[in-house]
This record gives structure tokens, C-alpha cells and sequence, in this order.
């Protein structure tokens, strides 16, 4: 199984996966909206490295190039369109894929698990690719990473940690593009549940239970106990 070193290694061999890493490097560099550290290199490595363990039995390089194109056109998390994400993204992997010489079975295969793969459009994927793909996406929103990511989320939408006359959402209906610490429940929480591999679901709940701590620290430091 690759470290991240092995593959960053792997794709700088392979004239192909070089190509596509490249190509989104650009993109990302050159996205007016400026740079999302949760939709970064840094992230398509990690869910890369994810995607194989997951998904053994699947060709290495359609699951390192499904990875590295599955954010490939970032819609804003507030965006009325970002439910049309992931298809965006499969339709970039279909024009760019045959360029960088992979067959069209395996453009097709990457295509459909990349479409499939997104929270934001409900799809449960098929295809043992597309199964470890989502699985390793979502494992990116939680544990110590997920809550990185999750309150830079919240800051680039204009939300507030939490409401502090409520923040458990007690007497008032979870609203998590206000308060970021909703996110933990409207989402973040629910997570290991919807994974599709054993490993996929291990590693989910042990990620959680990292959430669950940091709220009861929380709730600590704020001098509010949780519901």
C-alpha cells in the first residue's frame, strides 16, 4: 500500500497521472474564487491514498486518477449549483483522460465513480471504485482533517462557530450555514453510517469519535453541557 510518499512518487513516473496532476494544479492556482485548503492537492493525495486501500482489487492508476479529479471543478458548499459538482467533474475526467492516454472503458469507469461519489448529490456508486472513492472522500470530513476542514468551510461562508445563547440546538432548528458546530450534526456525525466498505467504515467511526471528544471539550470550555 502507498504512504503519500510512495505516491506522490507513483504519479511523477506515470506520464499520465503527471499530466492530470498538473492540469489541476493550474486549475486550482488559477481559480478566481483563490485557493481552498480543503479542496487542495494536499486533499486529492489524501483521498488517492484512501481509494487504494479501500479498493484493492481495482487498478491502482484509475483509482489515483479518480481521486485527482473528483474536486476537479469546485463549487462553493453555499452555491445553489453545487449539487452539479461531481457531474462537472466527470465530464472534465471524460475530456481529459483520453489525452492523457487512458482507454475509454477505464475513462468511463473513473467518469461514473467521480460523478457518483459527491454527498451534495445523493448517489450511492456501484462500482467498487466508486464505493471506495466515496468512501475516502468522506473520510476527509472527519477526524482531525474533517475539522480543519470544517470550520475553514464555515469562515468562507460567514458562519459563526456556534450560536451562543443555543448552541446545541436546543430550542431552535439546526441551521448549519450559520453555525459551523451545526455542520457536526445536520452532517459530519451521520457520516460513518453511509459508508459502503468495512475499512472504509473502521476508519469513519474512529474519526468521529475524534468529533464527538472535541464537542464535549467544547461544551467544556463554553460552560454549556450538550443536549
Amino acid at each position: 500500500m502507498d504512504d503519500l510518499a510512495t505516491l506522490h512518487q507513483r504519479i511523477d513516473d506515470d506520464p499520465a497521472l503527471r499530466t492530470l496532476r498538473d492540469e489541476l494544479e493550474r486549475r486550482w492556482t488559477e481559480d478566481p474564487a483563490g485557493p481552498d485548503p480543503g479542496h487542495d492537492l494536499a486533499h486529492a493525495l489524501r483521498v488517492a491514498h484512501w481509494t487504494l486501500l479501500l479498493a484493492p482489487e481495482v487498478d491502482p492508476r484509475w483509482c489515483i486518477a479518480a481521486a485527482l479529479l473528483h474536486d476537479a471543478v469546485n463549487v462553493p458548499k453555499d452555491s445553489p449549483e453545487r449539487a452539479s459538482a461531481s457531474s462537472l467533474s466527470a465530464d472534465l475526467a471524460r475530456a481529459l483522460l483520453p489525452t492523457a492516454g487512458f482507454a475509454s472503458a477505464a475513462t468511463e469507469e473513473v467518469a461514473v465513480a467521480i460523478r457518483d461519489h459527491s454527498y451534495s448529490r445523493g448517489a450511492t456508486p456501484t462500482s467498487d471504485l466508486g464505493k471506495a472513492l466515496q468512501d475516502a472522500d468522506r473520510l476527509e470530513a472527519l477526524g482531525a482533517l474533517g475539522l480543519c476542514r470544517t470550520f475553514s468551510c464555515g469562515a468562507r461562508m460567514g458562519a459563526a462557530y456556534f450560536d451562543p445563547d443555543d448552541p446545541w440546538a436546543q430550542g431552535r432548528d439546526l441551521d448549519d450555514r450559520r453555525y459551523t458546530v451545526d455542520h457536526f450534526f445536520t452532517k459530519l456525525l451521520t457520516l460513518p453510517k453511509t459508508m459502503n466498505t468495512e475499512g472504509g467504515r473502521q476508519e469513519a467511526e474512529r474519526r468521529a469519535e475524534f468529533l464527538r471528544s472535541f464537542l464535549q471539550q467544547l461544551a467544556v470550555e463554553i460552560g454549556q453541557p450538550q443536549r
